[in-house]
């Protein structure tokens, strides 16, 4: 347990728990550690490398092995990475003439050849019936053996590893961070905050747990051991109760309640009855999921426990057989009555719906006047909303100043992306711009003071984490719509995938598109070449887990636009499998080396959405000629079976060209509202280390800030969105 723990505190914040042991000798050993760790592109800060060096070996090595399995699989280095093309990205054939090949070997193989000619004869092939095509056809150890070794380079990718406190005092602040956070967990990182409840449920708590999955998870764990719940509104309970049944804690997928023990059921009546009688309004909030409170009454058995009535209050809500009007429905009879001002009086009591109805209000209102008082209202009541919500409906307005029929694209809470053209009309743009300004200004007296702002460049077109769900777990992964320089000459993508039960074959592919998102070229298993890339060949299996590989040397590709995509040909969704992940390397033009090489590796992503073609990044050649990364975490419906990047080309450009085309807010308009209230902001330029305590921000933490400096990087990018 405390090794698992130990390794989700290294996942997450890129410290090593105070190590344990006794004193000793271990200089040696831990510069093995730390030339072990710069073979995946990681190393030892100074001050970890001292502590460890007093250390006695043994003690060393328990930490090395502990801390090298994580890391590894941190840069995809846990796996073998072999490539269909041995000696990939050398030497791949044309396609024809690939298949040709294989069909040479198939006429002349007694067991296969007969089906051949039968097929032939019939006019069309089926390529998974030749033996030499989609399976490897040599070791992973003959692949090695035919590579060159990499070359060191001064742009490898290296990642520091800090010196942390003792693993408890790791846990809870890691617990404490993940818990109260302002802006929705990933999938992964839920996961993580159920994993630490756990241990912390009887612990210090944060002061507040404003995200209500993370309060689920967290009243789950206090259940467990018998501390109160934390609840106040009827919907926690019933999120509660999905997370005891094994559900969906978001709500977005329906559960299947589980038969609770009587403890259990007991208890979440109690919460019920105690949310309801504390503020009866509340019945109200059942009407969004009434359905589902109907089936959670089934199980739960009010009617065995009179001592608790507002708890049948609320089943009886949820059957119809008492009345509780929602501000929604009275929201809508307003609207249906073009009472614009009666909605904006009746909102202003519920800020943060308010806020999402905004843009809404102002289409319909009247005139001035009453646009007016939408503006009033929304101006009044932002310092009640939440600072997510805020910056959500800031991003919102500066985006409503393009033109109407442009792309729109929505994405879900599980990645699921889809476009329409925008047809809304517009806002006038002085109530727009009256917005805007108030936003700002109550973003600027949220955000902190700091004395002293120390910055790094790479991560002010970082967008904001508005949500955990706009990223994905994995290695140096940046939030969806953020932008990153590409400096390197040879750009690598690359998929991992293993089957759990049937026969998958995923396909990694480039779609590579002119400035006008119009298709160019592709590289696939149909196209293994084209100009300035190679597709390291099909793999259509991976019961022992399967890679393939795109090498694009950047000086020759013509195409400005180069989208990669993951899709599913067969079998098992992305959800299903026992693994799947996607990355990209970047490598100087003579560095060879091995096709998979982890401290290239710049990026390596988690592909766990929903949808048969998996999207997760563009890269996009600028005017000046560099190239750049912007982040799409996406994934498109596609079709059960045989998705190709022929055929989805269309909606891949529409996706992409929406995402492309949007503006995000992004940390550097954080940085301009706190910049007008802080002593001194600096660039850091990776050498200069301060002598006074700073707010660093940053994609990692530099070595050698002073005490008590305050420090932001992605692990922690969301704890700057004010509550």
């Amino acid at each position: 347990m405390a090794h698992d723990l130990a390794s989700l505190v290294i996942r997450h914040t890129h410290r090593i728990p105070f190590p344990q042991g006794s004193a000793g000798e271990g200089a040696a050993a831990a510069r093995q550690f730390d030339a072990a760790l710069a073979s995946v592109g990681f190393k030892l800060s100074a001050e970890l490398l001292q502590q460890l060096s007093g250390l006695s070996e043994d003690a060393v090595v328990r930490t090395a092995e502990r801390t090298l399995g994580t890391v590894s699989e941190m840069a995809g280095d846990h796996v073998r990475h072999n490539a269909y093309f041995i000696d990939f990205p050398a030497n791949v054939p044309d396609t024809e003439e690939f298949w040709m090949r294989c069909v040479a070997k198939a006429l002349g193989d007694d067991t296969s050849r007969e089906n051949v000619l039968t097929q032939l004869a019939r006019g069309a092939l089926n390529l998974l019936s030749l033996p030499a095509y989609g399976r490897y056809q040599h070791t992973y150890e003959e692949m090695l053996a035919a590579q060159d070794e990499l070359i060191a380079s001064a742009g490898d990718r290296v990642t520091v590893l800090h010196l942390g406190r003792d693993l408890d005092d790791e846990v809870t602040d890691l617990y404490l961070a993940l818990a109260g956070s302002t802006t929705p967990l990933g999938e992964d990182h839920l996961g993580d905050l159920k994993t630490l409840a756990g241990r912390c449920a009887l612990g210090p708590q944060p002061e507040s747990i404003p995200v209500r999955e993370n309060r689920a998870v967290v009243n789950e764990a206090r259940l467990a051991v018998g501390a109160d719940l934390l609840l106040d509104t009827v919907v926690d309970v019933l999120r509660l109760a999905c997370a005891l049944s094994g559900g969906d804690v978001t709500l977005q997928e329906p559960t299947r309640f589980r038969a609770f023990p009587r403890p259990v059921r007991r208890a979440l009546l109690a919460g019920l009855d105690a949310v309801v009688a504390a503020n009866p309004t509340k019945l109200t909030d059942v009407h969004a999921y009434r359905e589902r409170f109907k089936r959670l009454g089934e199980r739960l058995h009010p009617h065995e426990y009179p001592r608790w009535p507002h708890a049948a209050d609320v089943f009886a809500v949820a059957r119809g057989e008492r009345d509780a009007r929602s501000i929604d429905s009275r929201l809508e009879k307003l609207l249906d009555e073009s009472d614009v001002l009666g909605a904006v009086r009746l909102l202003t009591s519920a800020p943060g719906k308010l806020f999402r109805a905004l843009d809404h209000l102002l289409r319909v209102a009247a005139d001035q006047a009453e646009r007016d008082a939408v503006v009033a209202a929304a101006v009044q009541v932002a310092p009640e909303v939440s600072g997510r919500v805020v910056l959500s409906v800031r991003e919102h307005l500066q985006n409503r100043e393009r033109e109407s029929g442009k792309p729109r694209v929505f994405v879900n809470r599980r990645g699921r992306g889809w476009v329409a053209p925008d047809v809304r009309p517009p806002i006038p743009a002085a109530d727009r711009d009256r917005l805007v300004a108030a936003l700002d200004a109550d973003m600027r007296r949220r955000l902190p003071a700091p004395a002293r702002l120390l910055l790094d460049p790479d991560v002010l077109d970082v967008a904001i984490p508005l949500s955990g769900r706009a990223t994905a777990a994995g290695l140096g992964v940046l939030p969806r719509g953020s932008i990153s320089a590409v400096d390197g000459e040879q750009l690598r993508f690359f998929v991992y995938w293993k089957e759990t039960e049937r026969r998958t074959d995923y396909d990694l592919s480039a779609l590579l598109l002119r400035s006008d998102y119009s298709t160019d070229s592709w590289l696939s298993y149909t196209s293994l070449t084209a100009v300035g890339g190679e597709h390291s060949g099909d793999v259509t299996e991976a019961p022992d887990g399967a890679s393939e590989f795109i090498n694009l040397s950047l000086d020759r590709v013509r195409s400005p636009v180069v989208v990669p995509q993951v899709n599913i040909y067969a079998g098992e969704g992305f959800e299903e499998v026992a693994e799947s992940f996607f990355g990209f390397m970047l490598r100087d033009g003579e560095q060879r080396g091995r096709p998979f090489e982890p401290r290239t590796v710049r990026m390596k992503s988690e592909l766990r959405g929903v949808g048969r073609v998996a999207l997760p990044v563009v890269f996009r050649r600028e005017g000046d000629g560099r190239w750049g990364a912007k982040w799409l975490h996406l994934y498109l419906r596609g079709v059960s079976s045989a998705n190709r990047v022929e055929e989805n080309r269309i909606s891949v450009s529409k996706a992409v060209r929406a995402v492309v085309e949007r503006e995000y807010l992004t940390v550097r308009y954080l940085i301009d509202l706190m910049s007008d209230r802080a002593t001194a902001v600096e660039l850091w330029d990776g050498e200069r280390v301060p002598d006074e305590p700073v707010m660093y921000i940053g994609l990692e933490r530099p070595e050698g800030l002073p005490p008590d400096s305050t420090v932001i990087t992605l692990d922690n990018l969301r704890d700057v969105i004010p509550r």
